[in-house]
């Protein structure tokens, strides 16, 4: 083999390996992965566990639920930012309607996560 046939064998490996990323990359969500830590840091500091839990329904609907719910959505995300920032009214499992609390943050970035981490449940 030649030094011009090495060359283009490997400019065509490179080819076909950055063909493979490139596919792999629209594959995979264009979000960042879920800081689950800084999820449930905030989960906590807005003492959400009152009334949800990942897996058991407590006056809210476990957030397994509420993932279920948006899963494959489009707009499931923004549905759950909206849901946590703006106090709607909500009716609890025991059927009393209730404002839902509102997360002490106004970070975009820390609100996304959030709602990724809840509809990662």
């Amino acid at each position: 083999m030649g030094f011009q046939e090495f060359q283009m064998k490997k400019f065509s490996l490179s080819l076909i390996s950055g063909s493979a990323l490139l596919a792999l990359a629209a594959w995979l969500p264009a979000h960042a992965a879920v800081d689950v830590d800084a999820a449930q840091a905030l989960f906590k500091k807005n003492e959400c566990s009152k009334c949800h839990s990942v897996d058991k329904t407590k006056s809210g609907p476990a957030l397994k639920k509420i993932a279920l719910k948006y899963k494959g959505k489009a707009d499931g995300q923004d549905k759950v930012i909206k849901q946590i920032t703006t106090a709607p009214k909500v009716k609890n499992e025991d059927g009393a309607d209730e404002e839902h609390k509102v997360i002490n943050t106004k970070d975009p970035v820390a609100l996304k996560n959030l709602a990724d981490w809840i509809l990662s449940q």
